[in-house]
């Protein structure tokens, strides 16, 4: 049993390993929060990953990003998520899809294919769909809400939509998603008020910017988004070998 998983073997089993090398994730959106996902998954020995996202490595995403370094810089967050999974396992399959994932670009991807969904992406546009997509074919999914602008990693939970409380961002989906018909979805949310952008910063980010009309992004930080991403993923794991039933 001495193996690149023989530690997390003693811990679940012979049979989840299993279970998660036999499982194929998608992780839309490999960012802050996707990108830990990613990174826990495969050091757990899930053996399949769809990865989806069409941004590049920016300078700005070293602060907070595991697959963000001065030797990634210009690669595409897939490429360079895909080189870390290998990495790590090179066993691994990686499907990689550079594409941002919005009601007009739905139909590329087959959910039934999937074991689950993890949604780390930022338009409200995007996560409704996921949302939507998975429900339509019963594939579990997870969705990250809003990171940016905390600072209080203890402040986050995992529950339902519908019980989430002091975020912006899951008040405005749980909204939607009843609209929609879906009253339920599981959720990493936090319950401290986002903290305002300090503003000589946001200031000398706006005077940066080729569109005067542009709001300053949210702030971030290295210990936020990271783990955000580790109770996503923990969940994933939990729910694929059936612990969470």
């Amino acid at each position: 049993m001495r193996n690149e998983f023989a530690r997390t073997e003693l811990m679940l089993g012979r049979e989840a390993m299993e279970k998660l090398e036999n499982a194929r994730v998608a992780v839309f959106g490999v960012g802050g929060v996707g990108g830990y996902v990613v990174e826990a998954l495969a050091r757990s020995g899930v053996g399949t990953f769809d990865l989806i996202d069409n941004d590049t490595v920016n300078v700005t995403n070293i602060n907070r990003q595991i697959i963000a370094t001065q030797e990634t810089i210009g690669q595409y967050k897939v490429d360079a998520a895909e080189n870390r999974i290998h990495s790590i396992n090179p066993q691994a399959v990686v499907h990689k899809y550079k594409a941002f994932y919005l009601p007009d670009t739905a139909d590329q991807f087959d959910f039934t294919q999937y074991d689950y969904v993890v949604d780390a992406i930022d338009t409200m546009t995007g996560k409704l769909e996921l949302v939507c997509r998975t429900k339509e074919v019963g594939v579990p999914i997870i969705c990250s809400m809003g990171a940016g602008n905390k600072l209080d990693p203890t402040a986050f939970r995992v529950s339902d939509i519908s019980k989430t409380s002091m975020d912006p961002l899951a008040r405005v989906m749980r909204k939607e998603l009843r609209n929609r018909g879906i009253n339920h979805c599981k959720v990493v949310y936090s319950q401290e008020q986002p903290l305002p952008v300090a503003p000589d910063a946001a200031e000398a980010y706006l005077k940066e910017q080729p569109n005067p009309g542009r709001r300053a992004l949210p702030g971030s930080i290295a210990f936020v988004p990271s783990v955000v991403g580790l109770i996503i993923a923990g969940e994933v794991i939990k729910d694929l070998i059936g612990l969470n039933n």
